[in-house]
């Protein structure tokens, strides 16, 4: 039985139908296969019919720690991060940053919506910091993205989780650069911020295998 919201967009957007079948998954580690009795923006039911192992989380945690950027940026960082397999995401103010305030509830919707359309295990955390520092400071593993370092991110490929810490629009300022112990670039090329943090969590799953 599906109820909520979950419910309102199988029976609203998704325009479910009586006798329709859906995958629907299950965090036990099955893709449930689900022929629909009863739909209804309130509820929704059906039988299983079929079911399969379903395993598709990353073994490598890759979280993201973003610097506040404008909402249609960082959202789209959430939900495309969310959609190739990232661990969590911490989002602080960085010196630069132009975004401004913390909208929590809004961001978990965001990651929760892109892990069902994933076909996710599970919904990755998503909390808010006060600074670059204290992000830095609070991860075991922190890696700042930084076009010019001289270490590939592909290169890097131990320990197996990290942070990776996405800059700004205008870029990390000097003395967040002093605090990084470690940094990596992903080539040449200026990449915007949401770019960056897709293209940084592709990198440090595949040179993990995840």
């Amino acid at each position: 039985m599906i109820e909520g919201g979950d419910a309102r967009h199988l029976a609203r957007s998704l325009r479910a139908r009586v006798g329709e079948e859906i995958d629907v998954v299950d965090p036990a580690g099955f893709l449930l296969t689900v022929r629909l009795d009863s739909v209804t923006p309130e509820r929704v039911e059906g039988v299983v019919v079929a079911e399969r192992a379903h395993d598709p989380e990353p073994a490598a945690r890759i979280t993201i720690a973003v610097a506040n950027l404008p909402a249609p940026a960082l959202e789209l960082v959430l939900s495309r991060c969310t959609e190739a397999g990232a661990f969590a995401f911490v989002v602080f103010p960085a010196d630069r940053s132009v975004g401004r305030g913390e909208k929590l509830e809004r961001w978990a919707t965001i990651c929760r919506e892109a892990a069902m359309l994933a076909g996710r295990l599970r919904v990755p955390d998503v909390s808010a910091a006060s600074s670059a520092d204290a992000v830095i400071g609070a991860e075991e593993n922190p890696v700042l993205l930084v076009r010019d370092s001289p270490q590939r991110l592909a290169e890097l490929t131990r320990p197996r989780d990290l942070t990776l810490f996405v800059g700004p629009e205008g870029g990390w300022s000097q003395r967040e650069l002093e605090l990084a112990m470690t940094t990596a670039s992903l080539g040449p090329r200026n990449l915007r911020a949401e770019t960056a943090a897709l293209v940084g969590l592709a990198i440090a799953l595949a040179a993990r295998g995840s």
